[in-house]
């Protein structure tokens, strides 16, 4: 599959009935006001005459985050999986965002069954009869990007399908076009926007989503995380069935077991609540703190418990992956927390996090020792780990510092299987079963081989430094005196003053054609050339009328614009 094709601001004129589709629930959200500073009339001045500038619904009591919510969930599949990735990105929207974000409602009306047929006959080349012996038509769930089907293969295995929806692809493509080119306006008409760039956004977005949308890439994940955890009794990953799976169709092995939030049905079934809690907090420190791969999404719907209380995770579309440099400072950071350091504590978040300026380092350490003091000074089986990562980073918000988005993830797997660790046994100790995985870490690193590594690495990467440096020196006095050393400078904040410019010479340019065409118009009717209509010339006749059209047009836009 190639990468979307988004790009010029002409492609946007061939969805123009998306584009008013889009412009139109924007408006109806109460974001007129954005769209007015985006200056849209401008550049698709003929294609938003029709739409109405009065709002349908008025919901200014909403905050703007639930707005922000109800316009993406309106505006379909793009726009929705857009705010579920979003929502894992603290780097990009405020904490309030994020939390509304997650929110977002991924269940749409499923597809008919005869699209399923076409879908797996293009995908495995073979009627879908030839695949399966038997195949549910009615979905077990249909989501924005696919939906699932429970059928069972030649050999008698239950397994469980899941299919795109036909034609997906290319509506998003649409959309990913109008985004790009409303991002390239928010970078020339809004203050201080060039620099959070929204156009890479809209691109790494386009990026993400082209990998959602290849299945085979979830299959690659879930065979990885069954191979990292295959000495794990406690824990089984469902078989993905390869000769049945391409980049639209994935098969995998059927799955029965009792939800982990079925508490009842748990106890009904004879498994030990307390035991499962206790795994699944084990084998989530497993994924994030030994193999630095984890399920990013181990919501309830996710995870099944089977017999002998073991954990079935399903789902891997979205994981996480964390290298070994942010797990050790992740571990420094639990630690100095737990030993009440709050200067070690606020060296350690500093690693963890991105800042385009330094913080306040005095103020830093200030608001961390007094988040030591709300959370710390309490039995640590009392400490709820979630809470408290989640609120260290509203605190790291605060002090203009990102966490990288796998940090993110990590942070939200944690607290959620944190949740239902503590729904299943409120007695769960939390930070005595991840002591044993940061002590290790912490081991591993004044490790002897591992000391070994690091200097042989440091040591080789000094070496080649220095190899290239006379290189590079070389290569740039050449160039200084080919006269090919360039300096560049940016101008920033110059874009509305130019961009009115245009807009007044465009104007002055549509007058002239204007007022060239009345005097032409004029001559001919003086001249009386034929063919006549009434004794007037039709030529100059229709001139006068395309003349009149035009003024018409020109008057109706500055009006528009509000700048008479």
């Amino acid at each position: 599959m190639t990468f979307f094709k988004i790009g010029s601001v002409g492609r946007t004129y061939r969805h123009m009935q998306r584009y008013r589709q889009i412009l139109t629930v924007i408006f109806k959200y109460g974001f007129g006001d954005l769209v007015d500073a985006l200056n849209i009339e401008y550049y698709l001045e003929i294609g938003l005459q029709m739409i109405s500038r009065k709002r349908r619904e008025r919901i200014e009591t909403l905050s703007r985050a639930v707005r922000v919510r109800m316009v993406l969930e309106e505006l379909g599949p793009t726009f929705l999986k857009m705010g579920q990735i979003l929502s894992t990105r603290p780097d990009l929207l405020p904490v309030e965002f994020m939390q509304e974000l997650e929110k977002l409602q991924d269940e749409v009306p499923p597809f008919p069954y005869r699209e399923v047929e076409v879908v797996i006959q293009k995908e495995l080349q073979k009627p879908i009869e030839q695949v399966f012996s038997s195949f549910a038509e009615q979905p077990l769930a249909a989501a924005s990007i696919g939906q699932v089907h429970q059928a069972k293969m030649l050999d008698g295995k239950d397994v469980v399908v899941k299919i795109q929806r036909p034609g997906i692809h290319r509506k998003i493509e649409v959309d990913l076009e109008i985004m790009m080119h409303l991002a390239e306006l928010m970078e020339r008409h809004l203050e201080g926007w060039e620099v959070q760039r929204p156009t890479r956004v809209v691109e790494e977005f386009a990026r993400t989503l082209e990998k959602e949308l290849d299945y085979t890439l979830e299959a690659a994940h879930t065979e990885r995380f069954a191979r990292q955890l295959e000495d794990e009794p406690a824990v089984y990953v469902p078989q993905v069935y390869r000769e049945s799976t391409t980049s639209r169709v994935l098969t995998m092995e059927h799955i029965y077991g009792v939800k982990v939030s079925e508490i009842d049905e748990l106890e009904k079934e004879g498994l030990d609540r307390k035991e499962i809690a206790r795994q699944g907090l084990i084998l989530i420190m497993t994924q994030i703190f030994v193999h630095g791969f984890f399920h990013a999404d181990p919501h309830p719907g996710n995870i099944f418990i089977m017999p002998d209380n073991v954990i079935c995770y399903i789902d891997f579309g979205m994981m996480g992956r964390l290298d070994l440099e942010i797990r050790e400072s992740f571990a420094d950071l639990i630690m100095s927390i737990v030993h009440r350091n709050e200067r070690d504590a606020a060296h350690a978040l500093l690693k963890l996090t991105l800042s385009e300026e330094g913080p306040d380092y005095l103020a830093l350490e200030r608001d961390v020792a007094e988040f030591m003091d709300q959370h710390c000074y309490r039995p640590l089986k009392d400490v709820a780990l979630g809470a408290m990562l989640n609120q260290l980073l509203q605190l790291t918000t605060r002090h203009g510092l990102c966490i990288p988005p796998d940090l993110f993830l990590m942070i939200k797997a944690l607290s959620t299987v944190e949740g239902l660790g503590r729904v299943l046994d409120p007695e769960l100790d939390v930070i005595e079963e991840a002591a044993p995985f940061i002590k290790r870490i912490q081991l591993n690193r004044i490790h002897p081989q591992r000391i070994a590594k690091d200097v042989t690495s440091s040591g080789t990467e000094f070496f080649h430094l220095l190899k290239d440096i006379p290189g590079e020196i070389r290569t740039i006095l050449k160039l200084a005196r080919q006269g090919k050393v360039k300096m560049e400078f940016e101008h920033r904040g110059l874009e509305p003053m130019l961009a009115t410019h245009d807009r007044i010479s465009n104007r002055l340019s549509f007058a002239i054609v204007l007022a060239s065409l009345v005097i032409g118009s004029s001559l001919i009717v003086l001249s009386g050339i034929p063919p006549k209509w009434h004794e007037i010339p039709i030529i100059g006749l229709t001139g006068f009328l395309f003349a009149g059209f035009m003024g018409f047009w020109l008057l109706i836009s500055i009006i528009r614009s509000g700048r008479m």
